[in-house]
């Protein structure tokens, strides 16, 4: 994986609030996965354009005080893979 790449949800997974839930989800045709705080803010800035190191960028910008989001925000793009909410594009 490279910071470079484009994270992008695959086809038939989105991300919305669900008020039931009290919290974002990832819906997907087999059903739902609940998301912490810190996963749905990452995936919020999912938007097919952005690629990681953006994504990172931005979440830094956002939380100056939390000393760097890096590793956190790189170690946590293989696990969405893994659960095949994401694919990674090469940039153009």
């Amino acid at each position: 994986m490279s910071t470079e790449q484009i994270p992008v949800f695959r086809r038939g997974y989105r991300l919305q609030w669900e008020e039931t839930q009290n919290c974002h989800v990832i819906l997907y045709p087999e059903g739902m996965a609940k998301l912490n705080g810190p996963a749905a803010e990452i995936l919020q800035l999912v938007d097919g354009k952005r690629s990681i190191a953006g994504i990172i960028d931005e979440l830094n910008q956002r939380y100056p005080d939390a000393g760097g989001v890096d590793n956190d925000v790189v170690a946590f793009f293989p696990r969405v893979v893994q659960q095949k909410w994401i694919l990674l594009r090469e940039p153009e």
